[in-house]
């Protein structure tokens, strides 16, 4: 039995702006544990709006949300906070460091906010997300002082800071060059086959998803394969 991590039950969702846009229709699907999942579409079929409804950062839609098997429809802000920082890790198209820290820091940051760990503690995890992403070696550097690629794999780091049930990208290589992009890739294949990571990934690169675990592909706001 596949144990599901996440489940969109007939997510409807309309923009008021100022006429009525369907911008979701009826999107129903689940992701098991370990599963590697990329979500396709062209540009305007929902696939961003989508994921702001399955990472609980949108709460004005119809239908259901379920991540480990619990609603998270209806819920009030603060909860849903807690539960964000505790389950969903989030890798962007920009990685969203902050300058001022080091690499270091800016891993163990969501850790720290979680409370879970003592600063000790979610240091040393910190340091063993970097070790295995290749990247332990730049720890104590300034932020600002790497490269593009090095950041979005400090970025990957922090988002697996604290344990998460699913990490979510938006065009996690969007903005990246090819060899970047490549081992970005690798890092998520090897998250979901050696430690069982479950991902959804937002994605415009073809050749990513194909190599994917699964696809789900949406047009004008319906999932038209899963």
């Amino acid at each position: 039995m596949h144990e599901t991590i996440l489940e969109a039950k007939h997510i409807n969702k309309e923009f008021h702006d100022p006429v009525t846009v369907k911008v979701l229709t009826d999107v129903t699907f689940k992701v098991n544990k370990g599963e590697f999942v990329s979500v396709i579409g062209k540009s305007g079929s929902g696939k961003s709006t989508l994921l702001y409804i399955l990472s609980t950062m949108d709460t004005d839609y119809e239908g259901e949300l379920l991540i480990d098997s619990q609603l998270m429809t209806g819920r009030k802000d603060m909860e849903l906070a807690r539960i964000r920082n505790e389950k969903i890790g989030f890798v962007f198209q920009f990685h969203y460091l902050l300058n001022e820290f080091t690499v270091l820091r800016n891993v163990m940051l969501p850790g720290l906010k979680l409370g879970k760990y003592s600063e000790e503690e979610v240091e040393h995890r910190a340091m063993e997300r970097l070790k295995m992403l290749g990247i332990g070696h730049l720890a104590r550097n300034m932020a600002y002082k790497i490269s593009g690629g090095e950041k979005q794999r400090v970025a990957i780091a922090r988002a697996l800071i604290n344990d998460p049930l699913i990490l979510m990208g938006d065009e996690p290589t969007g903005n990246l060059d090819v060899r970047n992009s490549e081992i970005v890739f690798d890092i998520f294949k090897e998250l979901t086959e050696a430690h069982d990571q479950t991902l959804l990934i937002v994605t415009h690169d073809q050749s990513f998803a194909e190599r994917s675990g699964r696809i789900i592909e949406m047009e004008d706001g319906r999932i038209i394969r899963h």
